[in-house]
This record gives C-alpha cells, structure tokens and sequence, in this order.
C-alpha cells in the first residue's frame, strides 16, 4: 500500500482550513489543479472521498475529519522536532508562532520586539486575532504560545499571570462627567455604552461586573476592536471600557480621559497560554521565561 506524504498531508490541511482549493493554492504558491490533484491522490491511495462538494462549496466528510487530525498531530510533531533540532545548532535560527488577543497587541508586540532585540536570528510569526480565534489555534495545535486575557476551561491549557490588566471607563474630555471628581455606578446608568463582541474577554468582564452590582447598562453599540471603540468615544457616541494599556497614545494627546468611577479598575490579567501537553521548543520556552521575568507569575491549569 502507498504511503501518503508530508507535501500531502500539508496540502489537505491547507485546504480544509480554508474549505476552498483556490484559498489553499494561493496559500502554497500552487496552481489549483495541482492542490486538487494531491487531495485526489490521497483519496485514491485511502479509498474514501474526503470532501463533497454541495453547489459551490465544500465539506469534509469523515474520512477527511480524521486525515485532518492526524495529519495536524503528524505535521506538529514534525515542526517540534526541527525546531528542537534547530536549537541544538544554536538558539538564534529557531523560530516562534505566537498568537495574540486585540487587547493585548500594545503589551506583545512590545514584548516581543525586545526578545527578538536579544536574538535578531529568530523567526517570529505573529497572529492578532479575537479569543475565539486564538482559542482555535490553541486547540488545534498551530502555535506555540498565546498572550490574552480572559482563559476559559473546557480546554487542556497552562496559563501563567504575568501581568495586571486595568480596565477604565474613559469617555471625551467635554463630557459632563469628566468634571467629577467621583463619578458613581448610577452617574452611569443612564449613559450609552460602546462595547465589543459577545465573547470578548473585555466586554465579558464589564457585563459580569455591573451584573454584580444590580445594574445594567445600556449598549448603543457593538464594535470588533478597540481602535473602534476608542474612535467612536472620542465622536462622542457613547463611554468605553477598555484595558489602561491600550489607551497611552489618546490618553497623552488628551483625546480621551478615564472617568475617576467608584469600583473602578476592574483588575483583570493577562497571562501567557500553552498546551499542557505541548512540548515547548527552547524558543518557545525562552520567550515564555522572558515574558515571566520579573513578574509576579502564578501558573494555573485550565482543563
């Protein structure tokens, strides 16, 4: 029986993540029909279909589920071994997949323009995404480390706090509240609110907090980044509640200003992500050590 190859298993991967032959052929720099020859080469030596075709889009069957798993878990071993392989040449030509939260960009690209200042020879791939898709990534094995805030369980996870994480009311600096020097949770309740998508660490947080307090706020709009919502504020449509650390450029332009509210901070913290049962690259482990330097860090696993 013919063994199917690496090039393959990497070509159906391509493709059913994108769930489309000409996104995947655009992704490996190949012509369409040669990615549709490689998925067919592998149903040929399997003997099962692994995608149907419904109208113009596509679907894996089972069969194409269980390449999918196997062939990411093949692929990663693979990565992991050159990558420790790498290291045994010396640490400087290894390369790091870090993916980030929105709200934490500021914090990791800082953190990571200062690790690669130390090691300029290391190949550092990073992804800005929502939770949910950093979550994903984490889930199915594609990166090495994640930066974020909020960890949820239901995953095999080990989250490191390394740092605190204030969230702030912040509204124009014309707004009849910023004249108050004590702004209390009812001054609040009759004020629109600008928040970010259900499933946001941040919007989550907020919601969870006034929840506790017996009140609710009212949501004139929903956004799906914070820049957005920090230009919406400024306009005028509304209050934010944001991370402090996002907030450095507006905040020193005088652009914006963070209500003095009672209760607030709410301390959230951002921590460092990895599978519990990855095994990290020396890379990887190097960038996790620098990251946690210094800081008061407390592991936790989140299963």
């Amino acid at each position: 029986m013919r063994r199917l190859t690496l090039r393959q298993f990497r070509v159906f991967e391509a493709v059913a993540r994108h769930l489309s032959f000409s996104k995947a052929a655009a992704e490996l720099h190949l012509s369409q029909p040669a990615v549709s020859m490689q998925v067919k080469g592998i149903e040929v030596i399997l003997g099962l279909p692994l995608i149907e075709q419904l109208g113009k889009k596509i679907y894996l069957t089972d069969a194409g589920r269980e390449v999918l798993h196997a062939g990411r878990a093949i692929t990663a071993r693979l990565d992991d071994l050159q990558a420790n392989l790498a290291q045994l040449r010396g640490m400087d030509t290894g390369r790091l997949n870090v993916a980030v939260t929105t709200t934490v960009s500021a914090v990791a690209t800082d953190l990571l323009a200062r690790f690669r200042g130390a090691h300029p020879r290391i190949s550092i791939h990073l992804d800005v995404s929502n939770r949910e898709s950093v979550l994903g990534q984490l889930a199915v094995n594609r990166i090495d480390l994640a930066i974020m805030g909020q960890v949820p369980g239901g995953l095999d996870l080990e989250a490191t706090r390394f740092m605190d994480n204030p969230l702030v009311v912040i509204a124009p600096p014309e707004h009849p509240l910023a004249r108050k020097k004590k702004v209390s949770l009812h001054d609040l309740a009759s004020e629109p609110f600008l928040v970010r998508e259900a499933g946001s660490g941040t919007r989550g947080a907020m919601e969870r907090f006034f929840e506790a307090k017996g009140l609710e706020l009212r949501t004139s709009m929903e956004m799906s980044s914070n820049e957005a919502i920090k230009q919406a504020v400024q306009a005028g449509l509304g209050l934010g509640i944001l991370s402090l650390q996002t907030l450095e450029l507006e905040l020193a332009l005088g652009r914006l200003v963070v209500l003095k509210v009672e209760g607030f901070p709410i301390m959230r913290h951002w921590y460092v992500v990895h599978r519990a049962d990855k095994r990290l690259s020396p890379v990887a482990q190097a960038f996790k050590q620098f990251v946690l330097a210094g800081a008061d860090a407390k592991p936790s696993r989140r299963k």
